[in-house]
């Protein structure tokens, strides 16, 4: 009976090492928010770099949303791993609104829920991120962000938090697509540096 329970208290803390690897969603948008009235598809690989003796993690990630209005926009999510995935909603709200054309920043809050099912324990959390950008060319915007998630596990697992500073850049190839780079650092211990490109597409 012992050796059972050690063996399930093991098994959760090293499902809960898997989901501390990987990185659930990233960012991967602006400050802008989705026009009015139009949906955005968006997908691209994660690549999560393993620290010490960790491997490195490779997801998918795919979110769809919609602009509600002029500023405001939701987005459905599902992050996709060897050992996790994840599923999740989030809202932004575009607070500072350059001109069109101009250099200016552009600031915006995003905020979500999501929850991580696999091999260890089911978990919960809340994303937070604020996001600036200023545009360098009429279809170049570099974008940085701050991003922060807290999950909650179920015990033995212990509950913790993730901060990332993310550069990025968003580049319009076309009307209705773009593309989309950024790379993740992992401002405290349970935070993994992270890579990812991919395309943002709007029908509009």
């Amino acid at each position: 009976m012992l050796l059972r329970s050690s063996l399930l208290a093991l098994a959760l803390v090293a499902g809960g090492a898997a989901l501390a690897a990987a990185q659930d969603f990233g960012v991967m948008e602006s400050p802008e928010t989705v026009q009015r009235g139009t949906f955005k598809l968006v997908g691209h690989p994660m690549f999560v770099l393993g620290e010490g003796n960790a491997d490195n993690e490779l997801g998918v990630v795919l979110r769809g949303g919609y602009g509600f209005t002029d500023r405001f926009d939701a987005e459905l999510g599902a992050a996709i791993y060897d050992n996790v995935t994840f599923l999740g909603v989030n809202a932004e709200l575009w607070l500072v609104r350059a001109l069109p054309g101009s250099t200016a920043p552009n600031f915006a809050v995003r905020g979500g829920v999501h929850l991580a099912q696999g091999d260890g324990p089911d978990a919960s959390g809340v994303d937070l991120t604020a996001l600036l950008s200023s545009r360098l060319s009429p279809n170049l915007e570099f974008v940085g962000s701050l991003d922060y998630t807290r999950r909650f596990q179920d015990a033995p697992a212990e509950d913790f938090n993730t901060v990332h500073l993310v550069p990025g850049v968003e580049y319009r190839l076309a009307q209705n697509l773009d593309l989309l780079a950024e790379f993740g650092v992992g401002l405290n211990d349970e935070a993994a540096n992270y890579f990812s490109a991919g395309l943002a597409f709007y029908l509009r």
